[in-house]
């Protein structure tokens, strides 16, 4: 049985050329499987209030100091979708360490697009973000930080009003994000 603190045997290959020790060793010789492209959809600024600490957390699936962060407004612009992101919703985070942070965010998206006006989008964006304490600390003191300097991915999902966006349900999407003081910019990808 492997443990955390096992090593790998002498000789196993990482990273991508494991990969391709794995594919090496494919018995089916069926098609190498091709990595997936990322089709850009959209940009998101998203204007934040003033955080709620919240204090520490106890629960079952719980396991850091709970803050959360008011979603003000903001906009959504990208090729096949424009819109308008809704006062009200919130970005419910767990601060796990001081370098790393779970983010849960949910929100509302008017859309203004052409053939969409006054449909809606429901997301909820999973995401991560961690940074070296100081960067982090900085972010938390509402300082500007060079968005190089801080990891941060999500992985958001869609609930749609209308069927002609049932597209953005029935893909994976990941997005790559940067925080400032007012706000949080994030562009949004497709897994193609």
């Amino acid at each position: 049985m492997l443990r955390c603190d096992d090593k790998k045997p002498a000789g196993t290959p990482t990273g991508l050329s494991a990969l391709a020790y794995k594919r090496s060793m494919n018995t089916t010789n069926g098609p190498a499987l091709t990595p997936p492209a990322l089709e850009h959809i959209a940009d998101l600024s998203v204007t934040v209030g003033s955080p709620v600490e919240a204090g520490n957390t106890a629960g079952l699936n719980s396991r850091g100091r709970r803050r959360i962060i008011p979603i003000t407004g903001g906009t959504l612009q990208g090729p096949r979708l424009q819109g308008r992101v809704l006062p009200g919703g919130a970005d419910f985070q767990l601060i796990v360490s001081d370098t790393a942070a779970d983010l849960d965010a949910r929100y509302i998206i008017a859309l203004d697009s052409e053939g969409l006006a006054g449909e809606h989008l429901y997301v909820q964006n999973r995401a991560v973000r961690r940074g070296s304490a100081q960067d982090i600390a900085r972010l938390v003191r509402g300082e500007p930080v060079d968005p190089s300097a801080i990891y941060f991915r999500c992985v958001p999902t869609f609930e749609v009003s209308c069927p002609s966006l049932s597209w953005l349900t029935e893909s994976i999407f990941i997005g790559t994000g940067a925080r400032y003081p007012d706000r949080v910019e994030i562009s949004l990808f497709r897994v193609a």
